[in-house]
């Protein structure tokens, strides 16, 4: 139990077992459903578990992203589609800016922190100095899109000693992440009381993205060095698997305080919610705010593992997917979702936490959603 105890971070633990093997009307899974959507709202986050993921899937995954980021440039740019606004293959380093750095809403959220609860600097921070590689995993939808540009085929990089191993790998691990993720859809929507499906429907034909990012380590290995920004995801949900090297901080709703995330081997994601969650519920729940760090835990794993392993490349590869509602879906508050969050911001106020301006949610495709937020990071021209 005390790993269990260090693993939550103080977030709630919910259980995709039990919503799998108990009776859907059982007490067991209408209390570890509302546990689940409980904890969206009051945390923006929680940690879950799924006894069908595998850690040697997550290590095998690891292993290849490191492989792939120590190529050199030249062969990592063969992969870069900027004419795509980067939704599909590489993105190097120094392209994505952090939103919040110019969003006056995002910069309040920092003003309202305590200041050794804030996160590192963004203010003079210029595009982080991260890569990343976007790999879809879809169901093709049966109607013509209005979002090609975000449904693009994916690439699958050249190099022999990456090419063979890159669909496997990809699709297992992201397989995993995706099935986690569709069943926690799954008991929020129960949990919030709705229909189980509300949430995995709207999203079925949604580009959802194997989304490791890559960070050198040798390059951007100081302290207090900013891998990404702090920021928000503009998804529905994203679901973090173990990376090699600390560095990930979140910011829990209701908290106010900075958690270093630890997620130990076995089968336990971070799940955080994003911006589409945020709009569809009328702001009952919000996205989750987050920052990659180089931090003295990082540095001493990075000490630990030039001893232990030093044929492997100083890369910190996250293990993360973003699970998005489909393109051409229409993205309006749910009114029952949208009148709960009038209730809970009055609340919040009354208990004397200040929100900030209130959000409007304007009824808008899911693909303008995602396009309107690319322009604010640089990945789409605007």
């Amino acid at each position: 139990m005390a790993e269990s105890q260090e693993l939550s971070m103080d977030l709630p633990i919910i259980d995709l077992d039990v919503f799998f093997n108990k009776p859907r009307d059982s007490p067991e899974v209408k209390t570890e459903c509302e546990k689940a959507a409980n904890a969206l709202i009051t945390y923006g986050a929680l940690v879950l578990h799924d006894s069908r993921v595998s850690e040697d899937d997550n290590t095998t995954f690891l292993d290849l992203l490191e492989d792939y980021f120590a190529q050199p440039e030249e062969d990592l740019k063969k992969d870069e589609r900027p004419e795509l606004s980067y939704q599909i293959g590489v993105t190097l380093e120094n392209t994505e800016k952090p939103k919040c750095a110019v969003d006056e809403p995002c910069l309040d959220v920092i003003k309202r922190l305590a200041p050794s609860e804030r996160p590192l600097d963004i203010m003079g921070h210029e595009p982080d100095p991260k890569c990343r590689f976007f790999w879809r995993m879809v169901e093709a939808p049966p109607y013509k899109t209005q979002f090609p540009g975000l449904n693009a085929d994916n690439i699958t990089p050249d190099a022999p000693q990456i090419k063979e191993r890159w669909g496997p790998v990809m699709n297992q691990w992201g397989t995993s992440m995706k099935n986690a993720v569709e069943g926690l859809t799954q008991m929020a929507a129960v949990g919030l009381g709705l229909p189980a499906d509300t949430f995995k429907d709207a999203g079925r034909y949604g580009p959802h993205l194997l989304a490791p990012t890559a960070s050198d380590l040798q390059k951007y290995g100081n302290v207090n060095t900013i891998l990404a920004g702090f920021h928000t995801d503009l998804n529905f949900l994203t679901i973090h698997g173990r990376s090699r090297y600390p560095g990930l901080h979140i910011w829990a709703r209701n908290t106010g305080r900075k958690i270093p995330v630890k997620i130990p081997q076995g089968n336990y994601l971070l799940v955080q919610a994003g911006k589409q969650l945020e709009h569809i519920t009328g702001g009952l729940i919000k996205a989750g705010y987050h920052e990659v760090v180089v931090n003295e835990s990082t540095i001493k794993v990075i000490n630990d593992r030039k001893e232990k392993f030093t044929d492997r490349p100083l890369v910190r590869i996250s293990s993360t997917f973003f699970w998005h509602l489909s393109s051409d879906y229409d993205l309006v508050p749910i009114p029952e979702l949208k009148a709960k969050a009038k209730d809970v911001r009055a609340a919040q106020f009354n208990l004397g936490k200040d929100e900030g301006d209130e959000v409007v949610y304007p009824a808008l495709k899911v693909g303008e959603q995602v396009s309107n937020e690319l322009k604010h990071i640089a990945l789409m021209a605007k």
